[in-house]
């Protein structure tokens, strides 16, 4: 038994969701109808919004592209921690982190974004 919550795999369904007309039905699963998603790129207040930005991405910005977590799940307090991946015809092209954020009833309300591999440590 995964202690992952499901909305963060039907989150991840989503963006890998080739079928425009089939993105919501995952985003209505997975999260909260005010839902907000902020990254070094985009701010989405709702989920007209992140619908909108997740197709628009798969349509015009990296149409092949597919989406991959690639660690394990850290989470505390309904805050939830992982690392993915872009890939393009099963290259990575672009590392990444999300700390997500649920509701009570299980439900995403926020996920923070981060692009890129951690930066180096300052002497």
């Amino acid at each position: 038994m995964s202690d992952i919550p499901a909305c963060l795999f039907d989150y991840l369904e989503a963006w890998n969701e080739p079928d425009p007309a089939l993105v919501r039905p995952h985003l209505e699963k997975s999260c909260a109808a005010d839902v907000m998603f902020v990254d070094p790129a985009h701010v989405t207040r709702g989920i007209d919004e992140l619908e909108a930005m997740i197709v628009r991405a798969r349509r015009d910005e990296r149409p092949t592209a597919s989406y991959h977590r690639t660690t394990g799940v850290d989470g505390h307090n309904r805050r939830y921690r992982y690392l993915w991946e872009v890939r393009i015809d099963g290259t990575p092209v672009l590392p990444g982190m999300d700390v997500t954020t649920l509701n009570e009833e299980g439900q995403i309300v926020q996920i923070d974004g981060f692009f890129g591999e951690f930066p180096a440590l300052d002497s």
